[in-house]
């Protein structure tokens, strides 16, 4: 009796070291995300969670995502990216713009009236990153996507038709080039992450902003002020996104769970969550009409006058660019081309 007690706790103990090895080569994982929208904004709720749920399900629950919306594990939105290479959070989602000139070719995509749709330029930017970044301004982190917005254009209290109509307001842009455009114009950019847009907006601090469409809701744009630009064609001008992940986090997960990373990343993702974005334009922009605000959409040869005022930030880009050892030049052809590509 004794012996088959004995033996039957070894064989239990060794039943008990198999189904923790088990475990362990069946390794759990959770991912911290953070960013800087509250979660009932358009982005957070479906681009971002929509990620998240996937690769949770992808993975059979071995991955699990969690969310820190409105910057809940600190910082400031500018900080996100430092916090995706320290590791403070594993995952982020930014606007690259936050930190000017540290990634300078993507802003090919930020240049005034460059974008078509946000879809054809989602695809150029990842095609674009993968050939020109990965390795070199993005080595430090594990890019997961890449994307812009729909059409950026102008929120403001005064109605604005043409560049002159810009002159001495204080308007916030949310990229370097975006400032460099309404500086162009004679306005005063003031730089703010868009979540302080509503407190800039109703104590006076701005006059106006730029972002797109999908974003006003959420910030409540539409009450704070009561006239909007938008432009036929091509766009003012967009900002450039990225979702990226801490490197060393993960290199160090298992094949197979980078491999459900991989799986809901790259190109295809890229082009979902710029034509989600842009695809939430519509709905905002009711919600103006329904206010009964005032909504000006500059067309045919007006659209002329401010492309001309922009000129002068594509010359200066390239230079600048060249400076840099990178051509600018052609970083605009390949960028058009490949939207073009799409386009057809």
């Amino acid at each position: 009796m004794i012996l088959r007690r004995t033996l039957m706790g070894i064989a239990g103990a060794a039943v008990a070291a198999t189904l923790m090895t088990t475990t362990a080569m069946a390794q759990e994982v959770t991912l911290r995300m953070h960013q800087f929208l509250p979660p009932q904004a358009n982005v957070p709720k479906l681009v971002l969670d929509v990620w998240a749920d996937k690769v949770e399900a992808a993975s059979e629950g071995r991955i699990k995502i969690e969310r820190y919306p409105s910057m809940q594990l600190g910082g400031k939105p500018p900080e996100l990216m430092d916090q995706a290479i320290d590791g403070v959070a594993d995952i982020v989602w930014t606007v690259v713009g936050y930190t000017p000139g540290r990634y300078p070719s993507t802003e090919v995509f930020e240049l005034p009236f460059i974008m078509t749709n946000a879809r054809a330029a989602s695809s150029a930017y990842w095609q674009m990153f993968e050939k020109h970044m990965k390795d070199d301004e993005f080595k430090d982190v594990h890019i997961l996507g890449t994307w812009v917005h729909g059409p950026g254009m102008i929120h403001v209290n005064k109605e604005v038709k043409t560049p002159s109509d810009m002159e001495g307001l204080k308007i916030r842009g949310g990229s370097r080039l975006a400032n460099q455009l309404l500086e162009k114009v004679g306005s005063t950019p003031v730089g703010m992450p868009v979540p302080a847009v509503p407190e800039g907006l109703s104590k006076g601090v701005i006059d106006g902003t730029t972002i797109p469409w999908e974003v006003t809701a959420a910030l409540k744009v539409p009450e704070l002020v009561s006239n909007h630009t938008e432009f036929e064609g091509n766009a003012l001008y967009v900002l450039t996104f990225v979702l990226a992940m801490n490197k060393a986090r993960y290199e160090g997960l298992p094949a197979d769970l980078q491999k459900v990373i991989d799986d809901n990343s790259g190109l295809e993702f890229s082009i979902f969550a710029g034509g989600t974005q842009s695809d939430s334009d519509g709905p905002a922009r009711q919600l103006a009409v329904d206010r009964g605000n005032n909504i000006v959409t500059v067309t045919g040869d007006d659209v002329q006058a401010w492309r001309d005022a922009a000129q002068p930030i594509y010359d200066e880009w390239v230079a600048d660019m060249n400076s840099k050892g990178i051509d600018g030049q052609a970083l605009i052809d390949e960028a058009k081309a490949l939207m073009e590509a799409y386009d057809k």
